[in-house]
């Protein structure tokens, strides 16, 4: 579910950015086998029937002095039969870059781990495994994408080139900018505004050290959410100036944190009275009375929430079946959509039910009916959490 975080913040110098938002991205660059790489790359090429040495003397266009040779990506798309590639793809001029580029992109699938290898075609990577390779790219650079795309089935003709699809994201647009700003101006903007908004509310507890990891761990959700919570063939406008991001507004990431804490809260006040000897402990699931469950929000909890929340999952994750286009859709706003509307409901629920109510005997059904349906809501918030990469509060 990182697609609209990578392509907005993965451009040179950003990567410092993208762990602080915990965004684990293959990466190639790195390592002595890199040069080894490009050098196999070049030989490929050489052998390549769609590749033309550039021509040089009079007459001859003047080409940049890094390119090697032209490649024939247009004469490829037709023999080979691809279909949903840019009609305009025509002669791509090789640089010494585009092979570098090519390498990390090699380098990054042999670093990656197949669950099921079973249900993928052999691959000739030499440890015989092999993946599906998805280009998560902005629409500005889509059609540079597919050049490398049709570069690498060129010159390693292997069953995981083949296995190639395109999952495009939409632009981010700043409303107003006075200037252009990065990445990690973008990101130190939102701290503020969420460390700024956090002492408005709790005072100078929120300046205490403590707070720092708070604080960052809201930072990302408050960005993950924003990101994420539009479905990435959309455009995005970010409103710098806006700080409701930063606060308990009900369409926040800030927001379901705050919720997930509540729950967090609640569980450690009852295990306290425990331990006191104000409740007993919450007897197994299947010696409750949850007839005791009379109010409309417990159900709308179950029936909206908990019973589909698996179908969530699914819609998000599961990527469509092949087709014949190099294009591919991922329901990346679903998981954050369900928590935005699971947080405002538990939080009205809430807001008006006591679940630990006086320790009187009569109480206790009713009492550890709700607990055991509010743990499994904060189960849920926690693996739901755990697609976006966001670890739960367990206080605020």
């Amino acid at each position: 579910v990182d697609v609209r975080l990578v392509p907005t913040l993965a451009q040179e110098g950003s990567r410092e950015v993208l762990q602080q938002l915990r965004v684990d991205w293959p990466s190639g660059s790195g390592g002595s086998a890199l040069p080894d790489t490009v050098s196999a790359l070049k030989r490929a090429l050489g052998r390549s029937p769609c590749a033309t040495a550039c021509e040089q003397g009079h007459g001859a266009a003047v080409l940049p002095e890094d390119v090697i040779c032209k490649v024939h990506l247009k004469s490829f798309v037709e023999q080979q039969g691809l279909v949903g590639y840019d009609p305009n793809l025509d002669v791509l001029l090789v640089t010494e870059g585009k092979l570098r580029s090519l390498a990390e992109l090699q380098q990054a699938v042999l670093q990656c781990t197949v669950s099921n290898p079973a249900v993928l075609p052999t691959s000739r990577f030499p440890d015989g495994s092999c993946c599906s390779i998805v280009h998560v790219v902005s629409c500005e650079e889509e059609f540079q994408q597919q050049q490398l795309d049709l570069l690498w089935r060129i010159l390693d003709p292997g069953a995981h080139t083949a296995l190639q699809k395109h999952l495009v994201c939409g632009p981010v647009k700043v409303t107003k900018p006075s200037s252009p700003i990065g990445a990690d101006q973008y990101f130190q903007l939102r701290k503020r505004q969420m460390y700024e908004a956090s002492v408005m509310k709790y005072g100078e507890l929120a300046q205490d050290e403590a707070w720092t990891e708070v604080i960052d761990t809201l930072t990302v959700a408050a960005i993950r959410f924003e990101m994420l919570s539009t479905a990435h063939r959309s455009q995005i406008t970010l409103d710098l100036e806006d700080s409701s991001i930063s606060t308990k507004g009900t369409k926040s990431g800030a927001f379901v944190m705050y919720n997930c804490a509540r729950l967090a809260t609640l569980f450690d006040t009852y295990q306290r009275a425990v331990e006191r000897g104000t409740y007993p402990p919450l007897p197994p699931a299947s010696e409750l009375n949850f007839s005791c469950l009379r109010e409309e929000g417990e159900w709308l909890l179950l029936f909206n929430y908990l019973l589909p929340f698996p179908e969530v999952l699914q819609q998000a994750a599961q990527l469509p079946a092949p087709t014949k286009g190099i294009r591919i859709t991922a329901n990346t706003e679903t998981v954050c959509k369900f928590l935005i509307q699971l947080s405002m409901d538990f939080s009205s629920y809430y807001n008006r039910v006591h679940v630990l109510g006086e320790p009187f005997p009569h109480l206790f059904d009713r009492m550890f009916a709700r607990l055991q349906l509010l743990g499994a809501v904060r189960d849920v918030f926690h693996s739901a959490l755990a697609t976006l990469h966001l670890p739960p509060l367990s206080q605020i």
